[in-house]
């Protein structure tokens, strides 16, 4: 099976930008969104052969996910049942045969790390969720976590040490993710490449000098280990200012 996974930052801006290109070129079989910035009703869009699920925030214009799959979910759930978290459409988990699929759009700790505490609850309380899911049967989760793990996750690591994104704070949430037994696939497969990235700032020509970050990821639990065949980052793939990263499993 094949995965993929894409920050659009904004669907509709990104659909003018060869969105259903990449879309139908890749023929994955769940294709997962986050950023769609869109309330329902906002886009027709037409996929066939493929089911639906969308998770709207509250808020206008902000946040949000899509989960597009050929095969339908036996269950679908939107957030992650606990209030404080499930305004902001950041969660989709789709219960198939063998496994939990979860797309996540995870909180940005934002400029002066306004939101780091709000943050460090939600990773608690995601990882838990994520655990839980676990006793059931496998999970699968992919999406923008908005952390590069370790410094050879990003160009600059010495300069962004205490910018949202690399603190130590969330990159030990991250490290907690590993410890609870779930796989970075990328660096599974990729344990030392650098210069691979999955995210760059509109400023400064960062993509051109590719001054990125990797903060997408496809992470599996520990059982579906020797299952992993490939995980892939589409660099070269424009249309956001992240790019597509997928994951092709057994």
């Amino acid at each position: 099976m094949k995965f993929i996974s894409w920050n659009v930052n904004g669907l509709r801006a990104c659909i003018g930008k060869g969105f259903l290109d990449f879309f139908k070129e890749t023929d994955a079989d769940i294709f997962c969104l986050q950023e769609t910035k869109l309330q329902a009703g906002q886009i027709d869009l037409e996929l066939p052969g493929f089911y639906q699920y969308w998770n709207y925030a509250e808020k206008k214009g902000y946040s949000g996910t899509a989960i597009f799959s050929k095969e339908e979910a036996l269950q679908v759930t939107y957030g992650i049942g606990i209030e404080e978290h499930d305004h902001e459409g950041r969660v989709i988990t789709l219960e198939y045969p063998d496994f939990y699929f979860v797309t996540v759009y995870t909180p940005n700790s934002q400029n002066e790390l306004a939101r780091l505490d709000y943050r460090m609850k939600w990773e608690d309380d995601f990882l838990a969720y994520l655990k839980k899911l676990e006793e059931t049967k496998p999970v699968i989760f992919c999406g923008d976590l908005n952390v590069a793990h370790k410094e050879i996750d990003l160009k600059n690591p010495k300069s962004n040490r205490k910018n949202a994104g690399f603190t130590d704070e969330e990159r030990e949430k991250f490290t907690a993710l590993v410890e609870a037994g779930f796989v970075d696939t990328f660096r599974h497969f990729y344990p030392d490449l650098e210069g691979v990235y999955s995210w760059w700032s509109y400023r400064f020509s960062a993509r051109a000098k590719n001054a990125g970050w990797r903060i997408d990821y496809f992470l599996t639990s520990a059982s579906l280990k020797d299952r992993l065949q490939d995980a892939f980052i589409y660099s070269e793939v424009m249309g956001s200012d992240h790019c597509p990263v997928g994951l092709l499993i057994q």
